[in-house]
């Protein structure tokens, strides 16, 4: 089911008995990380949403760790199963496939295009508007948090920030974060890989002297995880949260820039960011498990503020895994699956493990039909969209489960000649990474644990895994109650 906002979301949480309202006194600065984190790292029924109702010098509430699960994620997209989209995907791939000239097909074509595409729907009246504010708007009323003692001060962590291409006009979603100065201006920390840095470029390349921007903060789950999704350049982040959701998404212009929001959103920064205004902006303490260093970034001017009635804040806390954005970009995984196998057949499954925080380690496993296939792979996938900054890449034979880790490194402790198998190559690292001598690029390594082929200069033979015969794996299944060794 499609949620209408994200009220609704949380009611659905807390209906499962999967959010936690907490109404002792807490404070933004430092205090509630250290709960959300300890929340983070359990593990069952103990890993619930939180609702902080009580946060110290504010009569906001904190909604944090939302996503924290794959349950609550499959809850966010509306599935019962976070398969059901990707099954969905691989369906909707079929359709350039079918032929038009056959009257059963376009019978099955058309209901299957509708569910695929729902565009924006707009909207004047919006209940992200009942509180406008015009006249000196500022961030000190949002209990943003400083999530770690190094930080560089407050972080906006969970915005969705809108812009446009000035060119083609194609608007933008993604989510950088924003480090709060004062009351009305922040950073915009876009990466130079990012597509909102790409429109920032294209101002100041056209001679603009800014780049209208608004930032939602509290969306519909599906929206806020749209952000987050690493789609082709011009695909409309809203377009795909309305395949998501299999309804169009209610978007309301904004007050003071010529820029388009989501109409349930709890909270509404608009302004601009001037292209040739930078401040130093970090440390953060990041997904990586380490601060991310403080560098110059661009400033985002705030020149109103809309939000509900009584807003909800809604956050996120990034560090040492596993966190709530491990959830996020485990989902983009299963998604994300079909439109790769569309490009590498034969790939068959891919599993990027939480320790490698998803631009650190892909584990593969393909249907090897010819010599070097794997070292064809990792090439592609190098070579494709976020994919480039994956530092690890293994490759695996079919058969193999890759998201069993014990299972694939025993393959790579067993399988690899290292001067054959390993591949390493210089390009594109993500900007958090630290451990490159130079920022933004360095050395990925590629590792083929898949069996060597005659054919790729093996000429010992390859002896078969030990494996128990079916007959007496029945046997014992019969009798294995009667062991008492359950």
């Amino acid at each position: 089911m499609a949620f209408a906002d994200l009220r609704e979301f949380i009611a659905e949480l807390e209906k499962r008995n999967l959010l936690k309202r907490i109404q002792t006194p807490v404070d933004c600065y430092l205090e509630i990380t250290e709960i959300t984190d300890r929340v983070c790292k359990m593990e069952g029924s103990k890993n619930v949403a939180l609702l902080f109702e009580n946060v110290k010098g504010y009569d906001i509430p904190v909604l944090i760790n939302a996503f924290g699960s794959m349950e609550r994620m499959a809850i966010a997209l509306g599935v019962e199963k976070l398969e059901e989209v990707p099954d969905e995907l691989r369906e909707i791939l079929k359709l350039p496939y079918i032929s038009l000239q056959r009257k059963m097909d376009l019978i099955h074509i058309i209901p299957m295009a509708r569910r695929a595409i729902n565009f924006p729907k707009y909207v004047k009246k919006a209940p992200c508007k009942e509180i406008i504010i015009k006249d000196s708007p500022s961030l000190d009323k949002f209990p943003i948090l400083t999530c770690w003692p190094q930080d560089g001060g407050p972080f906006i962590t969970l915005p969705l920030v809108f812009t446009k291409n000035p060119v083609t006009g194609k608007r933008n979603v993604g989510m950088y974060r924003l480090q709060k100065y004062d009351g009305n201006t922040t950073g915009m920390h876009w990466h130079i890989h990012k597509n909102g840095a790409e429109n920032f470029r294209e101002y100041k390349r056209l001679g603009h002297n800014k780049l209208e921007a608004a930032v939602a903060i509290g969306t519909d789950p599906v929206l806020t995880y749209a952000a987050t999704a690493p789609l082709p350049r011009d695909v409309d982040e809203m377009v795909f949260a309305g395949f998501l959701r299999k309804k169009s998404v209610e978007m309301v212009k904004c007050e003071t820039v010529d820029v388009e929001v989501p109409a349930s959103s709890e909270i509404v920064l608009e302004g601009y960011v001037n292209i040739d205004e930078f401040r130093r902006e970090g440390p953060f303490g990041d997904h990586t498990g380490y601060y991310s260093l403080a560098d110059d970034y661009p400033v985002f001017h705030i020149t109103c503020i809309t939000h509900r009635k009584d807003p909800v804040y809604a956050a996120t806390i990034v560090g040492k895994p596993p966190m709530e954005d491990c959830y996020i970009a485990k989902a983009t995984e299963r998604i994300f699956l079909p439109l790769m196998q569309q490009m590498m057949p034969e790939i068959v499954d891919i599993n990027c493990p939480l320790e490698g925080v998803f631009h650190n380690c892909m584990m593969i496993s393909i249907k090897k039909t010819y010599p070097q296939q794997a070292k064809k792979v990792m090439q592609a996938i190098w070579g494709m969209g976020q994919a480039m900054f994956t530092k690890m890449i293994i490759v695996v034979d079919e058969h193999v489960n890759v998201q069993d880790a014990k299972e694939v490194w025993w393959r790579v402790y067993n399988n690899i000649d290292a001067k054959q198998d390993i591949v390493m190559v210089e390009g594109p690292l993500d900007v958090l990474d630290h451990s490159s001598p130079m920022p933004k690029w360095g050395t990925k390594i590629g590792i083929d644990a898949t069996k060597t082929w005659p054919e790729e200069g093996h000429t010992r033979e390859w002896p078969d895994e030990i494996t128990m015969s079916d007959e007496v794996k029945n046997a014992v299944d019969q009798k294995w109650k009667d062991l008492g060794l359950e």
